[in-house]
C-alpha cells in the first residue's frame, strides 16, 4: 500500500474551527477531540499556534492558483481520481497539478495553495497512531510544512488502510472543502465568530434522509437490517461502496452516509471518528468518536443509531 505524500506534520494539538454537538454529554467530549471533519484549523507549531483564518487570507486564497500535489506513485488511487473530480467539483480557483518535487520549489511563492494529503501525528499521543489527512493550505514564507496556515484540512483514514476504503468519498470531501471557502469568503463574520456554533445550528436533519450504511462499518449487534430497526425507526439501507459513491457522484439529496476513520486492520487501537454527511452538498448529520477496545470496536455502534434515533 502506497503511503500519501511523503509529507509528515507532527502536532502539538488541533485547534477546532468546526464542531457538530448531539446533545450535553457530547459537548463535553468534544473540547477533547483531537481531530473533526471539516474545517478543522491545525495548529502551527511555531508562531501561529492560535492561528485562525483572517477575511484577507481568504482574500488572498481567492487569488492564488491552486497546486494539487500527487502522490509519488502514479497508478495509486488518489491520482486516478483527483483529476477528475477537481475538473467537475473545482470553481473558486484556478488549478494545476504538480509532483512532490515541484511543491518543495513552490510552497514558498504566496500565489499559490495547495491542496494535498498529509500524513499526520500528535505529539504526546500514547497510542502513535498516524493519520491521512486532506489539506488545504496556503503558501508563503513557511519553510516546513506544518507553518503553513490551513485554510481546511479533513480526515481521510489512518496510514496503512487501503485507499479503497476512503477514496471512493473523496469527491465530496473536496465538495466540503469548496463549499466551506465560498462561506467564509461572503460570511466574513464566521471568522470573527465562533464558527462550530455555526455549523452545530445548521446540522441537518436526518430524519428526513435515506442514511445508507456499510456493513463492515459497523458492530455486530447492529449489522443487519433487522437489528438496526430495533432502535432506529427512520430509513435507511445497508449499501456497497459503490452505491455510496454512486449517490455522491449523482448529488442525491436524499441519501447521508457514514464517512468512518478507523484503524481497520492496522495494528492501532486508537480513535473511531464516526461522521454522516450528505451525498449532495457535505452537510455534516451527526460526528462523534470513541477510543477503540474489546468493548467498543473499530465500527459504528449500537449507542450511535440511539443517539440518531433521539436527534
Amino acid at each position: 500500500m502506497q503511503r500519501a505524500c511523503s509529507f509528515t506534520v507532527n502536532r502539538e494539538q488541533i485547534n477546532t474551527q468546526f464542531s457538530v454537538y448531539l446533545n450535553s454529554n457530547i459537548i463535553s467530549r468534544m473540547k477533547k477531540i483531537f481531530i473533526l471533519l471539516a474545517m478543522i484549523c491545525v495548529e502551527h507549531i511555531a508562531t501561529a499556534q492560535d492561528y485562525v483564518p483572517t477575511g484577507q487570507d481568504m482574500n488572498k486564497f481567492m487569488s492564488t492558483k491552486t497546486l494539487v500535489v500527487l502522490e509519488n506513485n502514479p497508478m495509486c488511487d488518489f491520482n486516478l481520481n483527483i483529476k477528475d473530480i477537481m475538473k467537475k467539483e473545482w470553481k473558486i480557483t484556478p488549478f494545476d497539478f504538480i509532483t512532490n518535487q515541484e511543491f518543495e520549489k513552490k510552497k514558498m511563492d504566496p500565489h499559490y495553495s495547495f491542496l494535498m494529503m498529509t500524513l499526520v501525528n500528535f505529539t504526546g499521543d500514547k497510542t502513535e497512531a498516524t493519520y491521512r489527512f486532506l489539506h488545504l493550505l496556503m503558501g508563503g514564507n513557511y519553510r516546513t510544512l506544518k507553518e503553513m496556515p490551513d485554510i481546511c484540512a479533513i480526515p481521510l483514514a489512518y496510514e496503512g488502510v487501503d485507499q479503497e476504503n476512503y477514496i471512493y468519498k473523496l469527491s465530496v470531501l473536496v465538495r466540503f472543502m469548496q463549499d466551506h471557502v465560498k462561506r467564509l469568503q461572503t460570511n466574513p463574520k464566521l471568522l470573527t465568530t465562533n464558527i462550530f456554533k455555526y455549523y452545530n445550528e445548521n446540522m441537518g436533519d436526518i430524519k428526513t434522509k435515506t442514511l445508507y450504511l456499510v456493513a463492515d462499518e459497523m458492530s455486530k449487534e447492529v449489522n443487519t437490517e433487522a437489528r438496526i430497526k430495533r432502535i432506529y425507526p427512520y430509513k435507511f439501507k445497508i449499501v456497497t461502496r459503490e452505491e455510496i459513491e454512486d449517490a455522491i457522484n449523482n448529488r442525491d439529496d436524499d441519501v447521508v452516509f457514514l464517512h468512518k476513520v478507523g484503524p481497520e486492520k492496522t495494528r492501532f487501537r486508537a480513535r473511531c471518528y464516526k461522521i454522516i454527511m450528505s451525498a449532495a452538498d457535505a452537510k455534516c448529520y451527526y460526528f462523534d468518536y470513541h477510543m477503540v477496545n474489546d468493548n467498543h470496536p473499530d465500527s459504528f455502534l449500537e449507542s450511535d443509531f440511539k443517539k440518531l434515533a433521539k436527534k
